[in-house]
């Protein structure tokens, strides 16, 4: 760092920084190519070996509860790194199970989960798809072979002749004793017979009554015989049944179990399929009328049996398989790996959904939908943390999955008791699966903090870094990833030039003239637009002016409230001064961010004294304009003051401090330098230089310390000297600390290589005062006293003038105050 240097002359401004120093650029020759045809490809990511580290021990370990949680800002390259090497560790894990949901035939609203091998969920969907289309045409020809008629025949035969015989009997028993047993629409009935014709009521009632109650007895007990006889025909309709059920069940099990049986010799290494097969067997010899169902209408046309597809028919649906998971692709051989963009309950966990049917809602087992859980089961999921967090009652149902490790499919509708249809209950699937959730490093924390459970379930935590040291190396590195996203995004060729281009706003975007960006989506955002320049300009070579052009329109997209602000400044709406000198009055600079544009803002500070109880009002936080670190900030003022000026007598300041025109909040601590110059120039008397401004934040030993926006808030006044004219004597002070942070931009450097415009670096109070106001500071004597003529002697005669001016007017008050009370 130069050193500067007093002069002779009072109005001399000291030499500021070198233009080296203010802007750290990389050489188009230094880098070692001519254009990035000349380059290696790299893997895109550098400078990350601890994050690198956590996702690959999350990948491999095979312990539950070693979730991942990735942190960093957008545009590291997160998601992509943690793709890549999550696809690197699940190229080496087996495939996955296959998982299906099938029917329940005892229970059918708890649906059973099936596990099978890779590959054969669909192939065991296709067989029962199959099966179901082969009974279908079997069935109904083996029922209408002659061995089923007959043995059908011979079944309505015996039916027909147990019921007949009784009435038969019974008939012949009425007509022996003079009655009739009738059969009407209402069932049978019983008339007494005279002359061989059924008694009419008028000939009834001119019987004798003793006729009369002759022939209601005899009816009266036919009648009850006849009751008994009647009563013994829903058990002979029921045996009848049962018999043609029977009949049924027999033939179909000739079929049935020949094909069910080749399937389970397909499936007999999966016990589960076995079990459900033999549970499809006898459901299907126990509902074999349904393969009987519509077979008139299956016939019609000459192939229409040979290509129905019976296995669509809702009444098949129970012999239906619901594929949840399959991995049968025969060119992948690795675990899955899953990212799941809108991680809801549904999406997450699956669902059940419903069909409307007759106004009513419907479900059944084929309505199960699988969710990301399901698809990644024995890989990997990847989630984006706040979206998760954002979807009611999934996080609570992801954590639960993890600790039970298990799928359980519950809706929202259930969960929060709305539900009012029948629904399923489908059996859970186990899980095993390691989750990765993407976010920042607040999330992280207040994760940590506010969720007890977090720390079990997610063990590991990724902690992307910011920036990359600019070494040799890491510039070279660098390079390569910047040549590697261009071919990668089928961008123009790079010169070195444009190369170096990129790397110096990496330098800029760090903040730090030692480091480097890692925020890879904008720089990446940054080539796709200078790519867009060249190749409108008919290159096929993206040059340095291209990235430099990219830059700048970048800034002009962004600069409107900038630029209004500017104009407010130089059309003097609000009050700026950039020549002359004042008393009390300090241009401090400040950092403005809109989204993630920012600019630095010059405002006017000022500072009023006089003799008081030794207080220092802070106006912005008299009025709650200031926040907590401006108003500590202030604090720091007094102490200062207190503690390095007029030790042997009390303080008498009465002070006030203020932003001018400043209407908004005020929070930060970097204008607390200022905030102190304009105290000692009022204080002192002595002007000072408008043509400078100041940032950094003071402590209460009067040294300058680092602040942030260095390069923002340097701009900022500069624009607004450029634009009133540079003279030579503009500049701006800024922490030492804060040098290696500069990376100010061209035009800026050139006007301080050409002496319009410096930038001064001081470390303690004292050096910035000097240049501020042109006169020495002073250091205490060893007699205790400040020389004569230096700023610091002035503004301590002027604290001693308060207090004993103070001290006049205590004693004044007591000598008059018992003359006033006589008055």
């Amino acid at each position: 760092m130069q050193l500067i240097q007093k002069s002779q002359d009072p109005d001399a401004l000291p030499e500021g920084l070198t233009a080296s120093k203010l802007r750290s650029e990389i050489q188009p020759q230094e880098l070692g190519f001519s254009t990035t045809a000349d380059l290696k490809t790299s893997d895109g990511l550098i400078g990350q070996d601890r994050a690198i580290e956590a996702i690959r021990l999350s990948a491999s370990i095979g312990d539950k509860d070693f979730n991942l949680f990735v942190a960093g800002r957008e545009g590291m390259g997160r998601h992509s790194a943690v793709l890549h090497y999550l696809s690197q560790q699940a190229a080496r894990r087996p495939k996955s199970n296959d998982w299906v949901y099938v029917n329940n035939f005892e229970t059918p609203h708890k649906p059973n989960a099936l596990r099978l091998p890779p590959g054969q969920a669909v192939a065991l969907k296709r067989a029962m798809q199959n099966l179901v289309d082969d009974l279908a045409n079997e069935v109904p020809t083996l029922f209408e072979s002659d061995e089923y008629q007959t043995q059908r025949r011979a079944i309505e035969e015996e039916a027909g002749e147990k019921q007949e015989a009784p009435l038969a009997a019974f008939a012949k028993q009425v007509k022996e004793e003079n009655a009739a047993l009738l059969k009407t629409p209402m069932g049978f009935m019983l008339a007494a017979v005279i002359d061989g014709k059924p008694i009419k009521p008028d000939v009834y009632e001119k019987l004798e009554p003793e006729e009369r109650r002759e022939i209601d007895e005899r009816i009266e007990r036919l009648q009850g015989q006849l009751s008994d006889i009647l009563k013994e025909v829903p058990q002979l309709e029921k045996e009848h049944r049962q018999k043609v059920e029977d009949l049924h069940a027999q033939m179909a099990e000739r079929v049935v179990s020949v094909r069910v049986q080749a399937l389970m010799d397909d499936f007999s290494d999966t016990a589960d399929v076995v079990a459900y097969l033999e549970a499809v067997r006898q459901d299907m010899i126990s509902n074999a009328e349904l393969f009987l169902e519509d077979g008139e209408q299956n016939e019609t046309g000459p192939f229409r049996k040979a290509i129905h597809k019976y296995h669509r028919e809702p009444r098949f649906y129970r012999y239906d398989v619901n594929v949840m998971v399959s991995h049968g692709d025969p060119e992948t051989d690795a675990a899955p790996v899953i990212t799941e963009d809108k991680p809801s309950l549904n999406q997450l966990t699956g669902r059940v959904e419903h069909l409307s049917q007759m106004g009513t809602l419907v479900t059944n087992f084929t309505l199960i939908k699988p969710g990301a859980l399901h698809r990644a089961n024995g890989g990997y999921l990847v989630l984006d943390a706040r979206r998760l967090l954002a979807e009611p009652y999934a996080w609570d149902a992801l954590k639960r999955c993890l600790q039970s490790q298990s799928i359980a499919i519950v809706s929202l509708a259930d969960r929060l008791s709305l539900g009012s249809t029948i629904s399923l209950e489908p059996d859970p699937i186990p899980c095993n699966v390691r989750v990765v959730l993407i976010g920042d490093r607040r999330l992280h924390m207040l994760l940590v903090q506010l969720d007890p459970e977090f720390g079990t379930l997610f063990k590991l935590l990724a902690d992307f870094e910011d920036d990359l040291p600019r070494t040799v190396k890491n510039t070279r590195s660098m390079a390569s990833v910047i040549a590697d996203f261009a071919a990668r995004e089928d961008l123009c060729t790079m010169t070195a030039g444009a190369v170096a281009a990129v790397l110096d706003q990496a330098t800029r975007l760090a903040d730090d003239a030692r480091k480097f960006t890692l925020q890879l989506g904008v720089l990446g955002d940054l080539m796709r637009e200078a790519n867009h320049y060249a190749k409108a300009a008919g290159r096929s070579v993206m040059e340095q002016k291209d990235i430099a052009r990219a830059i700048d329109r970048a800034d002009h997209r962004a600069a409107r409230i900038k630029d209004r602000m500017q104009e407010a400044v130089i059309r003097k709406t609000v009050l700026i001064d950039t020549s002359g000198s004042v008393a009390g009055q300090v241009n401090g600079l400040s950092v403005i961010g809109i989204g993630t544009y920012r600019f630095g803002r010059p405002s006017r500070i000022t500072a009023r004294t006089r003799m008081g109880a030794g207080k220092l009002v802070d106006i912005e936080r008299e009025v709650e304009l200031g926040g907590p670190l401006h108003s500590k900030g202030v604090l720091i003022l007094s102490g200062y003051l207190s503690a390095t000026y007029a030790l042997d007598v009390p303080m008498s300041l009465q002070a006030s401090l203020v932003f001018e025109q400043s209407y908004g909040g005020v929070e930060g601590d970097s204008a607390s330098s200022a905030e102190l110059y304009a105290l000692l120039s009022a204080l002192s008397g002595l002007g000072v230089r408008q043509g400078l401004a100041v940032t950094g934040s003071v402590n209460q030993h009067g040294e300058i310390q680092a602040i942030g926006g260095v390069n923002e808030k340097i701009e900022g006044f500069f624009d607004i000297c450029k634009a009133r004219r540079l003279t030579g004597r503009q500049g701006v002070l800024i922490p030492a600390a804060n040098v290696d942070n500069l990376m100010l931009r061209p035009d800026v450097v050139e006007a301080a290589r050409a002496g319009k415009f410096r930038v001064f670096p001081v470390r303690t109070i004292d050096q910035g005062i000097e240049i501020l106001t042109g006169c020495p500071a002073g250091k205490r004597r060893r007699n205790g006293l400040f020389p004569e003529g230096t700023l610091n002697a002035l503004v301590e005669n002027r604290l001693r003038e308060f207090a004993q001016t103070q001290k006049l007017f205590a004693d004044a008050g007591r000598e008059n105050g018992p003359a006033g009370d006589r008055t």
